[in-house]
């Protein structure tokens, strides 16, 4: 399993970098947009930033132009690059071409079926957005427990996105994601607890440890 950071914002990669418990970067066209600086140089950043996979989501909407713009994007990340690339029949497409030479995910799936179309075109990650999913067919959960079960026995992994709260991170484990990609908030929440803040207090108050 990996906790991936779901930014494009260098400060937040600086942050999480020194947690030491976050694997990785995801991005997509709207955090790249929020960074101060050029896509380019916004990953190239990034992938400085982390030990781990960077995933890069393309935009072109032509086949040719995808594929030139995912040999780009492994130029400038190189092998730490992991494409995303729509669950669209185009996309599919794409991934049965790529695949072969760089690491692809398949983003934005809704159904099972697409999860094993991911598989067939030679993908790696399979993405589902479960908040997103949720709200759109009221099945978020459910879509990661069925493409656990569509994918089990392959190499493909499901990476969980669109988490919008700890107990939402957790049921997508508990249903089959491998992974998960959280924004800084949400790493922070799921790894914070009340209870856990009053167990220090409560130790320290009338406990004794060595000097330092």
């Amino acid at each position: 399993m990996a906790l991936y950071l779901d930014s494009a914002i260098a400060a937040e990669a600086e942050i999480v970098k020194h947690w030491g418990w976050v694997k990785g970067i995801t991005t997509n066209p709207t955090l790249l947009a929020q960074a101060n600086t050029p896509p380019a140089i916004t990953l190239k950043t990034l992938v400085s930033l982390t030990s781990g996979p960077v995933y890069y989501q393309l935009l072109a909407s032509d086949k040719e132009k995808m594929i030139a713009e995912g040999r780009k994007a492994f130029e400038i990340i190189g092998s730490q690059t992991i494409l995303k690339i729509p669950a669209t029949p185009l996309g599919f497409e794409v991934v049965a071409i790529l695949s072969s030479e760089i690491t692809c995910s398949v983003t934005g799936i809704y159904s099972p079926a697409q999860a094993a179309v991911a598989k067939e075109a030679g993908a790696k990650i399979a993405i589902a957005y479960v908040n997103r999913a949720e709200r759109l067919l009221g099945a978020g959960i459910a879509l990661v427990r069925d493409m656990s079960s569509i994918l089990k026995g392959s190499d493909v992994e499901i990476l969980a996105a669109s988490i919008k709260s700890p107990a939402e991170a957790a049921a997508s484990l508990q249903a089959g994601a491998n992974h998960l990609t959280l924004p800084l908030t949400m790493l922070q929440a799921i790894a914070t607890h009340e209870f856990s803040h009053q167990t220090v207090i409560d130790f320290a108050a009338g406990g004794i440890g060595l000097t330092i």
